[in-house]
């Protein structure tokens, strides 16, 4: 026989009040807590956590792809290497002090976009002679992607899918594709250089994008590569993986194309914080590379609004004579 509401009610309050005196007793049994570790607030901010950094010894990812087998002359550690003869010379020659040519402000720096393995192919026409150097169009060169502020106007596009890298140099809008000075494609996936001779976007004959500094590698805390550096005065020769010289001027204390430069392992770097501490870990262990004739010491970055010039800032008090060259090859002569 159901019972009555009312006595259904008192059945279910005895119930509850058996239950929370167990509870009780349960909590006079356990351990009393003296004290809380930490703050715990409903309005407290979450902490921002990083994503760790790649493991050493493993290419950069962009878009999916590698940049180059791990094994590749960009991901090649150097701070292992012997000084290359001479080194002390070139350094005394070049002088100076680094020089971050990117930061907060969006038009420094080399911008690059990413596209899709489908995104359609457009002309490309060469001017001043450079089609014979370059590889021929069409290139998956959007008609928005974004150019190089100043002169040399590089304009870098990663395709995802096939992980080839097309590269112009003096570009600009030309009716339904791009005109450009020079123009090159990099299979990402092969160590495969360009023909001897040949330059690139960049006069070195290298590509440029696996160079270039990125907020989103420093900003957990590792640079996996050398960076692309330039020079006002180069030498009339070249050290593999460059193919190309840039220059009439003979003097072999002068940097060829190609030359690799580390930041010396005892100089301190223990002063430096946030991004120029990673930076310059990362010239103590990948060092640069020469790839272009510019001004002294500069070195590029994509642009990115994470950018702290302050933090930069620090990098301007490293001397070049914090530098020496190392040994990967001979040299070949223009």
């Amino acid at each position: 026989m159901p019972l009555h509401r009312d006595a259904a009610r008192s059945v279910a309050v005895a119930v509850g009040m058996a239950a929370a005196a167990a509870t009780v007793v349960a909590a006079l049994a356990a351990p009393t807590i003296t004290s809380v570790a930490g703050s715990a607030t409903a309005t407290a901010l979450a902490q921002r956590i990083s994503p760790p950094p790649p493991p050493a010894g493993t290419a950069p990812v962009i878009g999916g792809c590698s940049i180059y087998p791990a094994d590749n002359a960009w991901n090649t550690r150097v701070d292992g290497l012997a000084l290359r003869p001479g080194s002390s010379r070139t350094i005394a020659r070049l002088g100076g002090s680094l020089h971050p040519d990117f930061g907060e402000n969006p038009t420094y720096g080399i911008p690059f976009v990413v596209v899709p393995g489908a995104q359609a192919r457009v002309p490309i026409t060469f001017r001043n002679g450079g089609a014979g150097e370059s590889d021929p169009g069409p290139y998956p060169v959007p008609l928005d992607a974004p150019v190089e502020a100043g002169s040399d106007a590089h304009v870098l596009v990663l395709q995802q899918g096939t992980c080839h890298l097309f590269e112009l140099a003096v570009a600009a809008r030309s009716g339904s594709g791009w005109s450009a000075d020079w123009g090159a494609e990099f299979d990402l996936s092969s160590n495969a250089l360009r023909p001897l001779g040949w330059t690139s976007a960049d006069a070195a004959g290298l590509a440029i994008l696996p160079g270039l500094v990125r907020y989103e590698e420093v900003a957990v805390g590792r640079i996996s590569h050398a960076l692309r550096v330039t020079f006002a005065q180069t030498q009339r020769a070249y050290i593999l993986p460059a193919t190309h010289f840039a220059s009439s001027r003979t003097d072999m204390d002068l940097p060829p194309m190609g030359l690799r430069l580390r930041l010396r392992a005892d100089y301190d770097i223990s002063a430096l914080t946030g991004q120029a501490r990673v930076i310059a870990v990362a010239l103590q262990q990948y060092g640069f590379i020469v790839a272009d004739n510019g001004s002294n010491w500069f070195f590029q970055g994509a642009p990115s609004p994470g950018w702290d010039d302050d933090d930069l800032g620090q990098l301007k008090g490293i001397p070049g004579s914090a530098f020496e060259v190392v040994d990967t090859g001979p040299t070949h002569p223009g």
